[in-house]
């Protein structure tokens, strides 16, 4: 290579600064999610910029912003750096084939996921599967994961996803909640103090609208996982609205009562998701294969 098609090529480290500035518009975000000190990552940058012989960003004291050429410059390498993501996580994938690196929702895998995993194990035993716990979407490259099990809608950018199952949502409290609030009507639970999950905003909305009244207060505790959800139901502080199959075991044993009949089909449905199930490897293929028939038969 020519020491002027060197010059064409910035490293890697430059890249990655400009692109994690560009993408929080701060140099400490910045390196916080590369691991770096903001020095480093101001280095970086500074780089670069002598590199193109032009200013990236307008500093002042209280902010950073990109300039003209920094934004058509972000906007030019973004898809770049993504490919070398998507390319990199393919080939880490095929080097280990026997493996599948997978993110998995907390109490969807340990009610539901888990519970079948050893029919997936007795019939492929070569397959090694490694779990990690998320909530929301993420950087498959960045977190080194191979596929995840979403729950919302099928629109995780730059990823492909398979619909697993819909889920069916009713209001539950513990029995002596309800036996202190009897509940004859809908209408009866605005009054009630309810719970909110993070991953489910509007859902409350959405069972008073089927319900035929009109929205739910947000107001109330907020939670990030069912398993807190429930519990704090069981406890008798409030009514929240679950997925029937994630609280089967509560139900039976009578720790939760349905509040009110009405059920509803919830907005959000479950998905496996992978930046690509063409090119994701034996293990994925294998995975997905097994998953979507576990949902089909449940």
């Amino acid at each position: 290579m020519s020491p002027f098609a060197r010059k064409l090529l910035p490293s890697t480290g430059a890249l990655a600064a400009f692109d994690a500035v560009a993408r929080s518009g701060s140099f400490t975000a910045a390196a916080e999610a590369l691991s770096l000190t903001q020095s480093a990552v101001s280095r970086q940058v500074a780089l670069l910029e002598a590199q193109l012989g032009t200013p990236l960003f307008a500093r002042t004291s209280r902010s950073v912003t990109l300039t003209e050429a920094g934004r058509a410059y972000a906007a030019a390498i973004g898809p770049a750096l993504s490919e070398i993501r998507r390319v990199t996580l393919q080939m880490m994938t095929k080097r280990h084939a026997d493996t599948l690196e997978l993110a998995i929702l907390p109490t969807f895998g340990t009610r539901w996921l888990m519970p079948r995993i050893p029919r997936f194990v007795a019939d492929h035993p070569g397959i090694t599967l490694n779990f990690a716990t998320r909530i929301g979407q993420f950087d498959f490259a960045r977190e080194g994961l191979d596929a995840a099990i979403h729950i919302g809608r099928p629109d995780w950018p730059g990823a492909e996803c398979r619909f697993l199952m819909g889920e069916t949502v009713a209001p539950v409290c513990s029995p002596d909640f309800l036996e202190a609030h009897p509940i004859s009507g809908a209408s009866d639970l605005l009054g009630l103090p309810l719970f909110h999950m993070a991953s489910r905003p509007g859902a409350w909305s959405g069972w008073f609208g089927a319900a035929g009244l009109g929205q739910a207060s947000e107001e109330g505790m907020r939670f990030e996982q069912f398993s807190l959800v429930s519990q704090a139901a069981m406890a008798g502080l409030g009514v929240a609205l679950m997925p029937l199959f994630l609280i089967e075991r509560e139900l039976s044993s009578g720790r939760l009562v349905i509040a009110h009949p009405h059920v509803v089909e919830s907005p959000s449905a479950y998905y496996l998701v992978a930046p690509s199930f063409e090119r994701g490897g034996a293990a994925l293929s294998a995975f997905s294969d097994w998953i979507v028939g576990e949902a089909r038969a449940a």
